[in-house]
Protein backbone atom coordinates (compact mmCIF):
# COMPACT_ATOMS: atom_id res chain seq x y z
CA UNK A 1 0.00 0.00 0.00
CA UNK A 2 1.40 3.37 -1.02
CA UNK A 3 2.26 5.73 1.80
CA UNK A 4 0.57 9.09 2.14
CA UNK A 5 3.04 11.96 2.10
CA UNK A 6 2.14 14.67 4.64
CA UNK A 7 1.27 18.03 3.11
CA UNK A 8 3.49 20.80 4.48
CA UNK A 9 1.63 23.99 5.29
CA UNK A 10 3.27 27.41 5.05
CA UNK A 11 3.38 27.97 8.84
CA UNK A 12 5.12 24.60 9.29
CA UNK A 13 7.47 25.35 6.41
CA UNK A 14 8.46 28.61 8.10
CA UNK A 15 9.86 26.59 11.02
CA UNK A 16 12.57 25.31 8.67
CA UNK A 17 13.96 28.85 8.57
CA UNK A 18 14.78 28.92 12.29
CA UNK A 19 18.20 27.16 12.03
CA UNK A 20 19.23 29.78 9.47
CA UNK A 21 18.97 32.65 11.95
CA UNK A 22 22.18 31.86 13.88
CA UNK A 23 23.95 31.11 10.58
CA UNK A 24 22.96 34.55 9.25
CA UNK A 25 24.09 36.12 12.52
CA UNK A 26 27.58 34.66 12.21
CA UNK A 27 27.73 35.71 8.57
CA UNK A 28 27.15 39.23 9.88
CA UNK A 29 29.35 38.86 12.97
CA UNK A 30 32.33 37.56 11.03
CA UNK A 31 31.87 40.17 8.30
CA UNK A 32 30.93 37.73 5.56
CA UNK A 33 27.80 39.66 4.68
CA UNK A 34 24.47 38.47 6.08
CA UNK A 35 22.82 39.83 2.95
CA UNK A 36 24.49 37.11 0.89
CA UNK A 37 22.78 34.26 2.70
CA UNK A 38 19.51 36.20 2.71
CA UNK A 39 19.73 36.69 -1.04
CA UNK A 40 20.57 33.02 -1.58
CA UNK A 41 17.62 31.97 0.58
CA UNK A 42 15.12 34.21 -1.21
CA UNK A 43 16.43 33.09 -4.57
CA UNK A 44 16.16 29.43 -3.57
CA UNK A 45 12.54 29.83 -2.44
CA UNK A 46 11.57 31.76 -5.58
CA UNK A 47 13.29 29.29 -7.91
CA UNK A 48 11.76 26.22 -6.29
CA UNK A 49 8.25 27.68 -6.28
CA UNK A 50 8.66 28.67 -9.90
CA UNK A 51 9.97 25.28 -10.96
CA UNK A 52 7.14 23.63 -9.03
CA UNK A 53 4.59 25.42 -11.20
CA UNK A 54 6.67 24.93 -14.33
CA UNK A 55 7.05 21.17 -13.83
CA UNK A 56 3.30 20.71 -13.80
CA UNK A 57 3.30 22.13 -17.34
CA UNK A 58 6.46 20.35 -18.50
CA UNK A 59 5.26 16.92 -17.37
CA UNK A 60 2.32 17.27 -19.75
CA UNK A 61 4.51 18.15 -22.76
CA UNK A 62 5.06 15.50 -25.41
CA UNK A 63 7.51 17.51 -27.52
CA UNK A 64 11.25 16.82 -27.06
CA UNK A 65 12.32 20.21 -28.46
CA UNK A 66 10.74 22.10 -25.55
CA UNK A 67 12.44 19.78 -23.09
CA UNK A 68 15.80 20.23 -24.83
CA UNK A 69 15.31 23.99 -24.52
CA UNK A 70 14.76 23.58 -20.79
CA UNK A 71 17.96 21.52 -20.56
CA UNK A 72 19.85 24.22 -22.47
CA UNK A 73 18.71 26.84 -19.95
CA UNK A 74 19.74 24.59 -17.08
CA UNK A 75 23.15 24.04 -18.67
CA UNK A 76 23.74 27.75 -19.30
CA UNK A 77 22.84 28.58 -15.71
CA UNK A 78 25.06 25.84 -14.27
CA UNK A 79 28.06 26.90 -16.35
CA UNK A 80 27.70 30.55 -15.31
CA UNK A 81 27.15 29.75 -11.62
CA UNK A 82 30.09 27.32 -11.54
CA UNK A 83 32.53 30.14 -12.29
CA UNK A 84 31.03 32.53 -9.75
CA UNK A 85 33.81 31.62 -7.29
CA UNK A 86 36.47 33.17 -9.51
CA UNK A 87 38.07 36.49 -8.77
CA UNK A 88 37.89 38.21 -12.12
CA UNK A 89 35.92 37.68 -15.33
CA UNK A 90 34.20 34.37 -16.00
CA UNK A 91 34.08 34.61 -19.78
CA UNK A 92 37.56 33.21 -20.56
CA UNK A 93 36.57 29.90 -18.97
CA UNK A 94 32.84 29.92 -19.68
CA UNK A 95 33.11 27.85 -22.86
CA UNK A 96 35.21 25.22 -21.06
CA UNK A 97 32.71 25.06 -18.19
CA UNK A 98 29.70 24.72 -20.49
CA UNK A 99 31.32 22.01 -22.61
CA UNK A 100 32.56 20.11 -19.57
CA UNK A 101 29.19 20.12 -17.80
CA UNK A 102 27.22 19.57 -21.01
CA UNK A 103 29.24 16.65 -22.37
CA UNK A 104 29.58 14.84 -19.04
CA UNK A 105 25.91 15.40 -18.23
CA UNK A 106 24.68 14.30 -21.66
CA UNK A 107 26.75 11.09 -21.70
CA UNK A 108 25.64 10.00 -18.24
CA UNK A 109 22.04 11.00 -18.91
CA UNK A 110 21.93 9.04 -22.18
CA UNK A 111 23.37 5.96 -20.49
CA UNK A 112 20.81 6.18 -17.67
CA UNK A 113 17.75 6.81 -19.84
CA UNK A 114 18.49 4.37 -22.62
CA UNK A 115 20.95 1.88 -21.18
CA UNK A 116 19.59 1.40 -17.65
CA UNK A 117 15.98 2.61 -17.59
CA UNK A 118 15.36 1.92 -21.30
CA UNK A 119 12.62 4.54 -21.54
CA UNK A 120 10.37 4.73 -24.59
CA UNK A 121 10.23 7.52 -25.53
CA UNK A 122 13.54 8.66 -24.09
CA UNK A 123 12.36 12.21 -23.38
CA UNK A 124 9.81 11.45 -20.68
CA UNK A 125 10.03 14.67 -18.63
CA UNK A 126 9.29 12.96 -15.30
CA UNK A 127 12.66 11.22 -15.62
CA UNK A 128 14.60 13.51 -17.95
CA UNK A 129 14.37 16.78 -16.01
CA UNK A 130 15.08 15.53 -12.46
CA UNK A 131 18.00 13.35 -13.58
CA UNK A 132 19.46 16.10 -15.76
CA UNK A 133 19.13 18.54 -12.86
CA UNK A 134 21.04 16.25 -10.52
CA UNK A 135 23.78 15.68 -13.09
CA UNK A 136 24.20 19.33 -14.05
CA UNK A 137 24.20 20.57 -10.46
CA UNK A 138 26.73 17.98 -9.30
CA UNK A 139 29.00 18.63 -12.28
CA UNK A 140 28.59 22.37 -11.67
CA UNK A 141 29.79 22.05 -8.06
CA UNK A 142 32.77 19.95 -9.09
CA UNK A 143 33.80 22.39 -11.83
CA UNK A 144 33.38 25.25 -9.37
CA UNK A 145 35.70 23.60 -6.85
CA UNK A 146 38.24 22.83 -9.58
CA UNK A 147 38.15 26.39 -10.91
CA UNK A 148 38.59 27.90 -7.45
CA UNK A 149 41.50 25.61 -6.63
CA UNK A 150 43.16 26.15 -10.01
CA UNK A 151 43.00 29.89 -9.52
CA UNK A 152 44.74 29.55 -6.16
CA UNK A 153 47.35 27.13 -7.49
CA UNK A 154 48.19 29.07 -10.63
CA UNK A 155 48.23 32.33 -8.68
CA UNK A 156 50.95 30.79 -6.51
CA UNK A 157 52.97 30.02 -9.64
CA UNK A 158 52.74 26.22 -9.41
CA UNK A 159 53.32 24.13 -12.52
CA UNK A 160 50.23 23.20 -14.49
CA UNK A 161 50.56 19.45 -13.84
CA UNK A 162 50.78 19.92 -10.08
CA UNK A 163 48.00 22.52 -10.05
CA UNK A 164 45.76 20.22 -12.12
CA UNK A 165 46.35 17.27 -9.79
CA UNK A 166 45.57 19.32 -6.68
CA UNK A 167 42.47 20.84 -8.29
CA UNK A 168 41.15 17.45 -9.41
CA UNK A 169 41.67 15.96 -5.97
CA UNK A 170 39.94 18.88 -4.24
CA UNK A 171 37.02 18.84 -6.68
CA UNK A 172 36.40 15.13 -6.17
CA UNK A 173 36.40 15.16 -2.35
CA UNK A 174 32.62 15.82 -1.98
CA UNK A 175 31.70 13.12 -4.53
CA UNK A 176 33.96 10.49 -2.97
CA UNK A 177 32.77 11.37 0.55
CA UNK A 178 29.19 11.09 -0.69
CA UNK A 179 29.85 7.49 -1.81
CA UNK A 180 31.47 6.61 1.50
CA UNK A 181 28.63 8.11 3.57
CA UNK A 182 25.59 6.97 1.61
CA UNK A 183 23.54 4.40 3.50
CA UNK A 184 25.81 4.73 6.54
CA UNK A 185 25.50 8.41 7.42
CA UNK A 186 22.66 9.53 5.18
CA UNK A 187 19.84 8.37 2.93
CA UNK A 188 20.11 10.49 -0.25
CA UNK A 189 17.24 12.61 -1.49
CA UNK A 190 16.02 10.38 -4.29
CA UNK A 191 15.91 7.26 -2.15
CA UNK A 192 14.23 9.11 0.69
CA UNK A 193 11.62 10.56 -1.66
CA UNK A 194 10.81 7.17 -3.14
CA UNK A 195 10.50 5.53 0.26
CA UNK A 196 8.20 8.32 1.45
CA UNK A 197 6.05 7.81 -1.64
CA UNK A 198 5.67 4.09 -0.90
CA UNK A 199 8.34 2.46 -3.13
CA UNK A 200 9.94 -0.68 -1.69
CA UNK A 201 13.31 0.17 -0.07
CA UNK A 202 15.27 -2.33 -2.20
CA UNK A 203 13.87 -0.85 -5.43
CA UNK A 204 14.61 2.64 -4.13
CA UNK A 205 18.16 1.49 -3.36
CA UNK A 206 18.65 0.37 -6.98
CA UNK A 207 17.57 3.78 -8.25
CA UNK A 208 19.90 5.45 -5.79
CA UNK A 209 22.83 3.30 -6.94
CA UNK A 210 22.08 4.43 -10.49
CA UNK A 211 22.05 8.06 -9.38
CA UNK A 212 25.26 7.78 -7.35
CA UNK A 213 27.13 6.22 -10.29
CA UNK A 214 25.80 8.93 -12.60
CA UNK A 215 26.83 11.71 -10.21
CA UNK A 216 30.34 10.40 -9.71
CA UNK A 217 30.77 9.91 -13.45
CA UNK A 218 29.48 13.39 -14.23
CA UNK A 219 31.68 14.96 -11.55
CA UNK A 220 34.88 13.26 -12.59
CA UNK A 221 34.41 13.67 -16.32
CA UNK A 222 33.33 17.31 -16.04
CA UNK A 223 36.43 18.20 -14.01
CA UNK A 224 38.75 16.36 -16.40
CA UNK A 225 37.20 18.10 -19.41
CA UNK A 226 37.22 21.50 -17.74
CA UNK A 227 40.88 21.29 -16.74
CA UNK A 228 41.83 19.95 -20.18
CA UNK A 229 39.89 22.59 -22.13
CA UNK A 230 41.17 25.34 -19.87
CA UNK A 231 44.80 24.28 -20.11
CA UNK A 232 45.86 27.12 -22.39
CA UNK A 233 44.25 29.73 -20.15
CA UNK A 234 45.80 28.32 -16.99
CA UNK A 235 49.26 28.00 -18.53
CA UNK A 236 49.00 31.65 -19.49
CA UNK A 237 48.01 32.52 -15.92
CA UNK A 238 50.98 30.55 -14.56
CA UNK A 239 53.37 32.37 -16.89
CA UNK A 240 51.90 35.73 -15.91
CA UNK A 241 52.14 34.85 -12.22
CA UNK A 242 55.79 33.91 -12.66
CA UNK A 243 56.54 37.25 -14.27
CA UNK A 244 54.82 39.10 -11.43
CA UNK A 245 56.77 37.14 -8.81
CA UNK A 246 60.06 37.98 -10.55
CA UNK A 247 59.18 41.67 -10.69
CA UNK A 248 58.37 41.67 -6.98
CA UNK A 249 61.68 39.97 -6.24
Amino acid sequence: MAATVPVIGLPQLALALLPLLPVAWYFYRWQLGAGRIGYALLRMVAQLLLIGYLLNYLFAIDQPWWLLLVLAVMLAASGWIALGVLEGPRRPLLGAALLAIGVSGALNLLLALQGVLQLDPWYQPRYLIPLAGMLFSNAMNSVSLAAERMQAETGAGKAYGLARRNAFRAAMIPSVNMLLAVGLVSLPGMMTGQILSGVEPLIAARYQILVMCMLLGASGLSVVLFLTLGRGYYQQQIAQSGVEHRHRA
